[in-house]
C-alpha cells in the first residue's frame, strides 16, 4: 500500500515537523521578557546576584557599561560592589519592550543617591539566557521644564 496516497504520511510528517519547529517569535519574546524581569528582580530587589547569574546569564556575557568588565565575573564584581556600597538600592520596572532577542526594561531606580530613570537592554540566546547588556541611566531632577514624568 502506498502510504502517501493513502493519506497516512502527511499527518505523520506534519506532526513531526511541528515538534522540531522553533517556538513562535511572540512566545520567545514573552519568555525573554519574563526572564529579564525575574533576573532584574532577583539582582536588585532580592540581592541574589549568584542565583541570578546561575539561572539567567549565559556562558558568554558581553557588557557595554563602561564601568563593568565583560563576562560573568565582571558582572558579579560590578553588581556586588554596587549593591554592597548602597544596600538601599531598589528597582521598579515601569515597562518592558521586546523585539526578537532583545528586551528593554524602563526602570525607576531608587538609592541613597536619589532616583534615576534607567533603560536596560538585554540580548538573549536561544535558551533564554542573558548574553549581552547595555544601559543608560539618568538622574531624575527635582524640577522639570515640562509637566511630563520620566516614567
Amino acid at each position: 500500500m502506498n502510504r502517501f496516497k493513502s493519506g497516512l504520511l502527511i499527518p505523520v510528517l506534519a506532526t513531526f515537523l511541528a515538534t522540531i519547529q522553533p517556538a513562535h517569535a511572540g512566545e520567545i519574546e514573552d519568555r525573554n521578557t519574563a526572564n529579564a524581569v525575574a533576573f532584574y528582580e532577583m539582582v536588585f530587589n532580592e540581592k541574589d546576584v549568584d542565583g541570578a547569574i546561575t539561572k539567567y546569564i549565559g556562558e558568554k556575557y558581553i557588557q557595554h557599561n563602561p564601568f563593568a568588565a565583560d563576562g560573568i565575573e565582571g558582572f558579579r564584581s560590578a553588581i556586588s560592589g554596587w549593591l554592597a556600597s548602597d544596600p538601599s538600592i531598589h528597582a521598579d520596572i515601569v515597562r518592558t519592550v521586546a523585539e526578537d532577542d532583545l528586551v528593554v526594561l524602563h526602570v525607576r531606580s531608587t538609592s541613597a543617591q536619589g532616583e534615576s530613570a534607567v533603560m536596560d537592554i538585554f540580548r538573549f540566546d536561544d535558551n533564554g539566557k542573558v548574553i549581552e547588556h547595555w544601559d543608560v541611566v539618568q538622574p531624575v531632577p527635582a524640577t522639570s521644564a515640562n509637566n511630563n514624568t520620566m516614567f
